[in-house]
């Protein structure tokens, strides 16, 4: 059959992702990636600068994706197919672009992990995020603010005559487009995937990019790469260089064999071929190639520790078989980002297909006969050559208009073509995506004014370019509100809290109260943020009950995100009674949640009520958007069994460690990423 892209849908059970957190991300990202070197490793110069490249200090100008549930219900969900008479590729362009499955016709083997459910979970810089397929990482280091997101989609004409599908995005955090081509040829069996980052601007940019595959694990699993070295990066938070396969008395090339989650960046010999397989028992599976820009490979690996399982469980339907990760990046760990310069490109084409090698030699005592076994077979079903072929014959393609639009993304490309004038072959950004969110910016560039009224909660652009139209705008609430958020992401901190000072005079109300807040935090002033976060609150409470019903409803829903943010604060400042009157507050849906069942558990044992406290944990509560590595469920457990057994006396080390064995954490608040320190 010749290569087809259709629409179709797909049915799956679905925790639906519900509405974006409403107030601005202006804390750190809080990167559960950030490292320690070892003073014993010596970093190759180029990774020790790229480590260091422009890290991420927020995720604005996006915001966080926290209102989802557990609840999952069947929901259709759009899909397109791209397929010839050897591959059938499933993509989601609502949700990413992920390739949901990849299935070989011939054998008829699903290549991928393919999650049964789509349950989001925090794992993406800005919250929701689900696991399974072909995921397209861009922006900075972990899962992109775009996993969640939808993607522009389009046939578009291929080299061989057929017809590729085209996925595009703005990427916000970097201000980048990008777009993702993927291509069957006639009869072959590698899907091939052209990908392509410009930078439009007048200065360099820092890009990441990697390509994660999630494939199917068991105890048999194996994944090869050509290298004999890798940089392990585990929840430790320390990067050192590691032999491979055995490292630490037992072989990580097999997932099962590690007992926490932890990363393995393949150290990839100069000219070296880039590829990564995963084989199962009898040496099938999928390898994943590239031509060299692509010159990074990386295991990702649950492992078989209790805490690695409940993630598993949690991510996908319990009683399924879990999966480990194969990844492709631009560098050669995910702690790096690579320069870009003005007006350049990044340019690579990614291969994905089916690999059946000899398991005696894949399962071999012998790791260079292992990987030579692989490679040798990937070379005759797919020759370097071949890839950089079509890596040519892609290329003047990636200009190629779109035939016909199938899905449709975000309007924020499209102001940014406004802005400045772009041309953008390849990857139109139509002005009829403009939306309700981009009108008050469109209004400012036609202007030079923002809208007069005070601001509401809402996305909005913090680049240097829109900081600069801001800085020229007419003074008033909406402009100086925005133009401190601007400030505060290019780190100029103290002028962010001169614009908020400005807008308050100016009427702008609860918005600034809580950045003046946030920014006290991160200044140390425990107690003005708290007195700020109270102020803002009873500011919002009373924007809550506005007789008129937009503004009414905005700040009902701004409400729990701003208690949510508020409490630690407020016991960090002592005023446990405070936090308990704004719980008190929130209608009782939110105070059920599992995120605010904690933030009770937490106020109670701050007012002298362990047992309570504890009552809250016996009871039972789930979190929805749990961060990856985070600690809080079993910090908070502890804390109450430090107390519970110290009476009334202080916490020492002996009862510390009375409180760990007498008090085990039970496994539904198991979610530690790392070996547990002692008490």
């Amino acid at each position: 059959m010749a290569t087809s892209v259709r629409r179709t849908t797909l049915t799956l059970p679905l925790a639906a992702l519900g509405p974006d957190n409403p107030l601005p991300a202006l804390h750190d990202a809080g990167d559960v990636h950030r490292i320690e070197i070892p003073q014993d490793t010596a970093l190759p110069a180029d990774m020790a600068r790229q480590i260091g490249c422009q890290p991420l200090r927020s995720i604005q100008p996006t915001r966080m994706r926290d209102g989802y549930g557990r609840d999952r219900r069947p929901a259709d969900l759009d899909a397109l197919v791209i397929e010839n008479d050897r591959l059938r590729a499933t993509v989601l362009p609502g949700l990413g672009g992920r390739v949901y499955s990849l299935h070989h016709k011939p054998t008829g083997r699903e290549l991928l992990y393919r999650n049964p459910v789509l349950q989001p979970a925090a794992f993406a810089l800005n919250g929701a995020w689900f696991s399974g397929g072909i995921e397209w990482n861009i922006g900075a280091t972990g899962h992109t603010t775009l996993a969640c997101a939808p993607l522009h989609a389009a046939r578009v004409p291929a080299p061989d005559g057929g017809v590729m599908l085209r996925l595009w995005e703005w990427e916000r955090l970097r201000d980048l487009p990008f777009q993702v081509d993927l291509w069957l040829p006639d009869g072959a069996e590698f899907l091939y995937v052209g990908v392509r980052i410009r930078n439009p601007h007048h200065h360099t940019v820092p890009v990441y990019w990697w390509s994660n595959t999630a494939v199917p694990e068991d105890a048999h699993t194996r994944v090869l790469a050509p290298a004999e070295a890798a940089w392990h990066f585990g929840y430790e938070r320390t990067l050192r260089r590691v032999p491979v396969p055995e490292s630490d008395g037992d072989d990580r090339t097999y997932p099962l064999r590690s007992a926490y989650p932890a990363d393995y960046f393949y150290d990839l010999p100069e000219g070296a071929r880039p590829w990564i397989a995963s084989l199962d028992r009898d040496g099938h599976g999928l390898v994943q190639t590239s031509t060299d820009a692509l010159r990074g490979r990386k295991l990702f690996l649950w492992g078989a520790g209790r805490a690695g399982r409940r993630w598993q469980r949690w991510l996908t339907e319990p009683g399924t078989p879990g999966y480990a990760e194969i990844q492709a990046g631009l560098a050669r760990t995910q702690l790096e980002h690579v320069p870009l310069d003005a007006g350049g490109e990044f340019t690579w084409l990614e291969a994905y297909g089916p690999l059946a090698a000899d398991p005696a030699a894949v399962h071999g005592a012998d790791w260079a006969a292992a990987r030579d076994a692989v490679e040798t077979r990937l070379s005759t079903v797919l020759p370097r050559a071949d890839i950089d072929a079509a890596y040519a014959a892609w290329l003047p393609y990636a200009d190629r208009d779109p035939k016909e639009q199938l899905a449709t993304g975000s309007g924020w490309g499209a102001l940014e073509v406004a802005r400045a004038g772009l041309d953008l072959p390849g990857t139109p950004f139509d002005p009829a995506t403009l939306g309700a969110a981009q009108q008050p910016w469109l209004t400012l560039l036609r202007t030079g004014e923002l809208p007069a009224a005070g601001p509401v909660p809402g996305p909005a652009p913090v680049s240097p370019a829109w900081r600069d139209i801001l800085e020229s705008a007419q003074p008033g609430p909406a402009a100086e509100y925005h133009l401190g958020l601007a400030q505060w992401h290019a780190g100029d901190r103290a002028q962010a809290v001169r614009s908020w000072e400005r807008a308050l005079a100016h009427g702008a109300g609860c918005l600034p109260l809580y950045c003046l807040a946030v920014a006290e935090c991160a200044e140390g002033e425990t107690a003005r943020a708290a007195d700020r976060f109270s102020e803002a609150f009873a500011c919002a409470s009373r924007s809550a009950a506005s007789d008129d019903p937009a503004t009414g409803r905005a700040w009902r829903e701004t409400l729990p995100a701003l208690a949510r943010t508020a409490i630690p604060p407020l016991l960090a400042a002592g005023r446990a009674d405070g936090a308990a009157a704004m719980l008190a507050e929130l209608p009782p849906g939110n105070r059920a949640d599992g995120r605010f069942r904690l933030l009770a558990a937490q106020v109670l044992l701050a007012q002298g009520q362990p047992r309570a406290a504890r009552e809250i944990f016996d009871a039972g509560f789930e979190i929805a958007d749990l961060r990856e590595g985070a600690e809080e469920l079993s910090d908070t457990w502890y804390a109450i069994a430090e107390r519970l057994v110290a009476g009334d006396g202080p916490v020492t080390a002996e009862s510390a460690a009375r409180a760990r064995t007498e008090h085990p954490l039970p496994e539904r608040y198991e979610f530690r990423m790392r070996p547990v320190e002692p008490a």
